[in-house]
């Protein structure tokens, strides 16, 4: 012990180090506990099942993750053009929204069909994997801005990394995460006097996201502004704009028709965000601190004091500050097709702001309430980066009671009215949409007797029975709190068992999630074996005179 104390006391910053190679170490396990067998890490994706979604054909022969009862999230489109990525195909055009629009953004799905050498189940790995590896190159490139040395750096660095648009980045596979790497390389590049290599750099990143294009305002001239310094920035800034423009021509070219330009991403200033402000507030007055409205302002109020950090201090000298700049005013104008839903978009698409936020925003110990606030939807990353549910239940006891000698399992399926099953690190469940069914399976050669431990909970207050057959076994209250259910001396019989779930309100569709109606849900669910028992006697026969 002595020896670990005399070691930090020689190298203070030693801890530091441990904390942040802690939180990589985090970010590794959490990325893991997505990947599922036979799939990989296609779940990241956010492929849905809706039947009006149609699929590219090289996808017939992949085994991916599909989201149940969902229309799914924007990267299943990139994902599937990563597959395809000249274009040219019919069914890609078929399987898109609007093709157009998306192709736009072709950088990152040209990185994953290279990545994937252009085999269809590799190129899905690909585009699954690299907001990962994105993210760990940035957490190595913000040492930059953020080394190991003190407690603020630690904070910031870890902000901005668990910030809710870089994690939302990185669970569904969007080019959030990846861009910000590429405006970060940017602006080192900058600072180094490498101004045409940051031109560069910044253009490239353009055919990842076209707002990735604000960040040139660091190629402004910073405290010079003579003819020769504004002559030599627009030509840079010409530079980072030239890739873009080029690939909007060709798309243009070739399918005869402008990209759609989503009139409704834009509205006129903080029209949409104050709307955001007044839906959540009545989200909360209404529904409590569920974990939607919840989540929804802290991020709220995140976005908030970093675009009064950014406006309120100016330091046009600052690169990192004008780049905040030019993304606080796109948030002013985003619309209510980027703010609206759970999560929404706004937090991701501004979010070089909170990278911006994290390097301008004064050191000091009056300043820590700030910081604090401005990091406050780091928060969320453990409910943003949830893995995707993979069992619905657990088996427990004795292991010769539950298990035969062949290795079957008592086994529970959820046929019907159940959705996908959900998981948080801690916790998994099942939302079902009314009256829902279990049936529990005995591969045992007689009766074995268990206990069944569980979890109700309900957005509303309803109430909830169990029946075993025609007998309630349990009935009680719901409501957003929980009840703990516990049914003793359960009789499982050899094959199938039925239980039905009866509720006595129909569903409802939550906030933030208008696609889904749903009842209550089975969390935690537990089969724990008791004892072997012994088989009903036959019925007696015909009595013999």
């Amino acid at each position: 012990m002595e020896r670990f104390k005399l070691f930090f006391r020689r190298r203070p910053h030693a801890l530091y180090w441990l904390a942040y190679g802690a939180v990589v170490g985090f970010f590794v396990w959490t990325a893991a506990q997505f990947y599922l067998p036979g799939k990989g890490f296609t779940s990241l994706i956010l492929f849905g099942d809706k039947l009006e979604l149609r699929r590219i054909k090289e996808l017939k022969t992949v085994n991916y993750y599909v989201e149940e009862d969902s229309y799914g999230y924007d990267g299943q489109y990139y994902a599937q053009i990563a597959v395809k990525p000249l274009l040219l195909s019919r069914d890609l055009r078929a399987a898109m929204d609007n093709l157009p629009y998306r192709a736009r953004r072709i950088l990152f799905c040209w990185t994953a069909y290279g990545l994937g050498l252009g085999r269809p189940a590799w190129v899905l790995q690909a585009y699954a994997l690299q907001n990962i590896l994105a993210w760990l190159l940035l957490a190595w490139l913000l040492l930059r801005w953020f080394p190991p040395t003190n407690l603020s750096n630690l904070v910031r660095w870890a902000g901005a990394m668990f910030a809710w648009g870089m994690t939302m980045s990185v669970r569904e596979a969007l080019m959030d995460g990846p861009s910000l790497l590429l405006i970060a390389w940017g602006v080192a590049l900058a600072e180094k006097g490498r101004l045409w290599s940051s031109a560069c750099v910044l253009g490239i990143s353009g055919l990842g996201r076209e707002t990735n294009l604000l960040s040139s305002l660091s190629l402004a001239p910073g405290r010079e502004w003579n003819w020769r310094a504004v002559w030599g920035a627009a030509g840079r800034i010409v530079v980072a704009m030239a890739p873009l423009g080029i690939w909007v021509l060709c798309l243009w070219h070739v399918y005869g028709e402008p990209s759609n330009p989503g009139l409704r991403n834009f509205a006129a200033p903080f029209e949409a965000y104050v709307g955001k402000w007044y839906e959540t507030l009545q989200d909360l007055r209404t529904n409590g601190w569920d974990f939607v409205p919840k989540w929804t302002l802290v991020m709220l109020i995140s976005l908030t004091v970093q675009f009064l950090v950014i406006l309120l201090r100016p330091q046009w000298s600052s690169l990192w500050w004008r780049i905040g700049a030019a993304y606080a005013v796109l948030m002013i104008f985003l619309g209510d097709a980027v703010w609206e839903g759970y999560p929404g978009a706004a937090a991701r698409v501004v979010v070089p702001l909170t990278l911006a936020f994290n390097v301008v925003v004064p050191r000091g110990r009056w300043w820590w309430p700030v910081l604090l606030l401005g990091n406050l939807s780091a928060l969320s990353a453990v409910d943003q980066l949830r893995p995707p549910g993979q069992e619905s239940y657990l088996v427990g006891g004795p292991r010769k009671v539950w298990m035969t000698p062949a290795r079957e399992s008592i086994k529970v399926e959820f046929p019907g009215n159940w959705y996908q099953t959900e998981k948080s690190h801690f916790e998994y469940w099942r939302w079902s949409r009314g009256p829902a069914e279990i049936v529990i399976h005995n591969p045992q050669g007689f009766p074995v007797e268990v206990t069944l431990q569980f979890d109700l909970r309900a957005f509303d207050e309803r109430t909830v029975r169990l029946l075993q057959g025609t007998a309630v076994r349990w009935e009680g209250r719901v409501n957003r709190s929980g009840t703990t259910v516990r049914v003793l001396q359960v009789r499982l019989e050899p094959g199938d068992n039925p239980w039905r779930f009866e509720t006595d309100k129909p569903p409802i569709m939550p906030e933030g999630d208008t696609l889904r109606p749903v009842t209550f849900n089975l969390r935690n669910f537990v089969v724990q074996a008791v004892r072997k028992l012994e088989a009903d006697p036959p019925p007696p026969g015909p009595a013999h005179p």
